[in-house]
């Protein structure tokens, strides 16, 4: 499993948004809304130089909207299912807007088991000496086949 340690920059995503809790994890649903609605923002997508979307975002943070981690055994917490934007991009009625911090931050290239993956990246902060200080994200990106990241941060730029 790859692992890298990359610096995130601040990051602006539109999205729908929902509240997870021990025993129900809205994930799925939100993925579902924001699927049945992405023609609404589509065009303001952030993209690369060849014109893909540059992420699809799977953000998340602690209750408090400071984008700590998930708590009680990152089961509790609010995740947002959209698409990166340039920052200041108003979101249409019904979608909302987050700008994740930046964060110096381990990126694990998720292949196959998203479990695997979120442990691998927990396992290796752990090795390192490193505490998670921000809640993991998640990123689909398009140019590469939808290839998943997660990014767990460790320190707060």
């Amino acid at each position: 499993m790859e692992i890298v340690t990359c610096e995130l920059p601040p990051i602006s995503v539109i999205g729908m948004e929902g509240e997870a809790s021990p025993g129900h994890n809205p994930a799925s649903a939100l993925w579902e809304a924001a699927n049945a609605r992405f023609g609404e923002i589509e065009p303001l997508a952030l993209r690369d130089e060849r014109g893909a979307p540059v992420g699809i975002w799977g953000a998340m943070s602690d209750l408090s909207r400071q984008f700590l981690p998930w708590e009680d055994g990152f089961s509790r917490g609010l995740y947002l299912a959209g698409a990166q934007v340039p920052a200041g991009t108003e979101p249409p009625e019904g979608w909302t807007t987050w700008t994740l911090p930046a964060f110096a931050c381990l990126r694990v290239k998720a292949e196959g088991d998203y479990g695997a993956a979120f442990r691998a990246g927990l396992d290796e902060l752990a090795r390192r000496g490193l505490s998670l200080a921000g809640a993991v994200q998640d990123c689909h990106r398009p140019a590469e086949g939808g290839q998943l990241y997660l990014f767990f941060p460790f320190q707060r730029l």
